[in-house]
């Protein structure tokens, strides 16, 4: 019987081992091997939380709020470690700003509407996390301004996107898959 609770809690052990993981990439010198070592850990953590709370059929609100806060600490953490030591254009710096101003007007919005933390697991979201994930090596092969384009295009869509469904949406649907999907979903009521 411990061993079944324990297997079900292992989604939200491993997003909360993102979010230790996330806090450890501060102490560490940035780009070296044990960073891009603990970033990776970062990364296969956030494939394997939802992969297997799908599996094991274990999904629940809390877990997905958790991942989610996982994902924005490695983000926020991420952008404290980056930008004092890449030479950023300012439309950059500015891009940057206007993404995380939606951001935080989306969750402000979630949270008057819904009383809870509401980041959605999109595809856009999906897609942002990847690229974000990504930059690293895209940085490597094409430079800073194509990587920062790339991935404040990607996340500009997704916070767009989840702005729409939060605004929009009666109901908190975490998993919503688009809004284009919500608009044509018979079962959300808008």
């Amino acid at each position: 019987m411990l061993g079944v609770i324990i297997i079900r809690h292992i989604p939200n052990i491993l997003s909360t081992f993102r979010i230790i993981f996330s806090v450890l990439l501060l102490f560490i010198k940035p780009l070296s091997l044990l960073f891009f070592t603990t970033y990776m850990l970062c990364g296969i953590s956030d494939i394997l939380d939802g992969y297997i709370a799908r599996k094991l059929k274990c999904n629940s609100s809390f877990g997905a709020a958790l991942d989610s806060m996982a994902d924005l600490v490695l983000t926020f953490i991420l952008l404290i470690i980056f930008i004092p030591i890449f030479p950023w254009s300012k439309w950059m710096l500015y891009w940057i700003g206007a993404i995380a101003s939606i951001k935080l007007l989306s969750l402000t919005i979630g949270m008057i509407k819904y009383h809870t933390f509401t980041a959605l697991h999109t595809y856009a979201n999906k897609a942002t996390g990847l690229t974000l994930f990504c930059s690293p090596l895209l940085y490597s092969l094409f430079g800073l301004q194509l990587t920062a384009s790339l991935a404040c295009i990607t996340a500009s869509a997704a916070a767009m996107e989840e702005l729409g469904i939060i605004t929009i949406s009666k109901e908190l649907q975490r998993n919503s898959k688009s809004i284009i999907y919500l608009m044509g979903s018979k079962k959300q009521k808008i």
